[in-house]
């Protein structure tokens, strides 16, 4: 089963996925893809939270950032969490080893060797797309691939969930 979990900033979709995923392992190991890179201050903090918020559930951390066709996925978990697609998208185009161009095909390989793996996976995504604002042609690309990127994860999901103040509003299907 793959969940798409999508979400404003600090709308509660980390929190979400993990109780979602953690109800479908059923007490059984988990696999987190952490697609973060430690890059500066404000990357280390949330990754530390996010590592406290996980703490104690089951997890085993395998840190991703880019080159998600070549990851190497372990077996032995019942589900996996992905998080961010965000930042996995980032770090792709724009990472010097990341794809590049190829972005969309290194992501989406990544996730298929996750649902091959893994009878369950949760993949985090942004909405970043309603603020209104206008950027410059850079932000402008990625914000365009992650709406593609957004569309294809949908399409291929059994459930997309939306994370509202932490509440989850069901878009796709149902959760097992």
């Amino acid at each position: 089963m793959l969940v798409l979990i999508t979400g404003g900033a600090a709308s509660g979709k980390s929190e979400l996925a993990e109780t979602i995923l953690c109800r479908l392992a059923d007490g059984k190991p988990m696999l987190y893809v952490a697609a973060m890179e430690p890059d500066g201050e404000e990357a280390r903090r949330r990754i530390a939270r996010h590592r406290a918020l996980r703490a104690g559930k089951g997890f085993t951390t395998l840190e991703h950032a880019k080159r998600f066709d070549r990851m190497a996925v372990p077996a032995g978990y019942a589900g996996a969490l992905f998080e961010c697609m965000g930042n996995a998208l980032a770090n792709e185009m724009f990472s010097p080893e990341g794809a590049g161009d190829g972005w969309e095909q290194s992501i989406l390989a990544g996730i298929d060797r996750l649902c091959a793996a893994c009878p369950h996976v949760v993949v985090v995504t942004n909405d970043i797309f309603t603020d209104g604002a206008t950027y410059d042609a850079w932000t402008m690309r990625y914000l365009h691939a992650l709406g593609v990127l957004n569309q294809q994860l949908a399409q291929r999901a059994d459930c997309v969930v939306e994370s509202v103040f932490g509440i989850a509003v069901m878009r796709k299907g149902t959760i097992e």
